[in-house]
Order: structure tokens, then C-alpha cells, then sequence
């Protein structure tokens, strides 16, 4: 079992919609509805309170643990951070995977994300990333089945710690 860890700068949009394509919550052979996304757990409605805050969204059907987390400004120290604390507190690199969701953001997920959680300007953000959401899903679709992909064939030979979307067979 694996602990997987989506992320992304606000822990609202990306990686929340990462962790409901793992989880089957969202389909994976077609692009979802305004309101199935919006329907999705914490999507939207993270405050900046909770930032850097894991949420725990679910367990998938091979028993891993799913988890979210906006990292703010971390940015490029974010996963050699947490992967510093897991080998001090000794914490095997093979139970955990960190999964940059960023890199299948776009513009109109950005805007509307800043809009809508940072100057709570939802009824122009969230139609914004929604819209942006839309087309890119399937960025975030294979994104998430090169993650499973990866977990299968690095599982056994203990090799997990992060994944980088760059490695994604997009």
C-alpha cells in the first residue's frame, strides 16, 4: 500500500481533481459536468488557512491511501522537503508518492483559481476554472493513469517517492 500525495499551489482545483479521477469519483472517458466536478470533496473551497494541510479524500481499489495538499509557494523545495523529513523520520520512499499536479494547469485554471480563492471573487473564478478544467481533463486523466501505471511497475522494486508529470505518457 502507498500513501499518494497530489499537489498543487492551492490544494483546490489540480490536485483535488487528480484525486477524484484516482479514485473513479470522476470519469475517465469523458469529460465531467460543471456540477460533477463541483460535486467533488474540497474542490474550491480550500481557504488559505489550510494550506499545507493534507486532506485524506479516499482510499483507491487497490487499498492506497489518497491525499491532497496545496504547498503555496514551495513550489520546486516542496518534494525534496518532504522527502528530507520522510528519510529522517525513516519512512520508506516506496509508502509514499508525491504527484506534482501543476504541470496540466492552465490559464484559465489559474485565473479563475486567484479570482476565486485568493481575492473571493468566486461568481467569475469558478465559472473560470471550471471552463479550464474542462479543457484540459484529459491532461489530469493521464496524468493520473501514468501515476497508476507508475505504482505497478515500481511497487515491487521500491523505487517511489515522487512523479514527476513530465514523466506522464500524455
Amino acid at each position: 500500500m502507498v500513501k499518494i500525495i497530489y499537489h498543487c499551489f492551492g490544494g483546490s482545483h489540480s490536485s483535488v481533481l487528480a484525486a477524484g479521477i484516482h479514485l473513479e469519483l470522476l470519469p475517465s472517458n469523458r469529460v465531467p459536468s460543471a456540477r460533477e466536478i463541483l460535486d467533488l470533496a474540497y474542490f474550491d473551497t480550500q481557504q488559505s488557512f489550510q494550506h499545507g494541510q493534507f486532506q485524506f479524500m479516499g482510499k483507491d481499489k487497490f487499498g492506497n491511501e489518497i491525499y491532497t495538499i496545496g504547498r503555496q509557494s514551495l513550489g520546486d523545495i516542496f518534494e525534496p522537503m518532504l522527502t528530507g523529513l520522510a528519510e529522517i523520520l525513516q519512512i520508506p520512499s516506496s509508502e509514499f508518492l508525491l504527484v506534482n499536479t501543476l504541470p496540466a494547469v492552465n490559464f484559465p485554471m489559474k485565473l479563475g483559481g486567484f479570482l476565486s480563492r485568493a481575492l473571493k471573487v468566486i461568481w467569475i473564478g469558478r465559472p473560470l476554472v471550471l471552463l479550464g478544467v474542462q479543457h484540459s481533463y484529459f491532461k489530469f486523466v493521464n496524468l493520473v493513469n501514468s501515476v497508476k501505471e507508475d505504482i505497478q511497475d515500481k511497487d515491487a522494486a521500491g523505487e517511489l517517492s515522487f512523479f514527476s508529470p513530465g514523466d506522464a505518457r500524455a
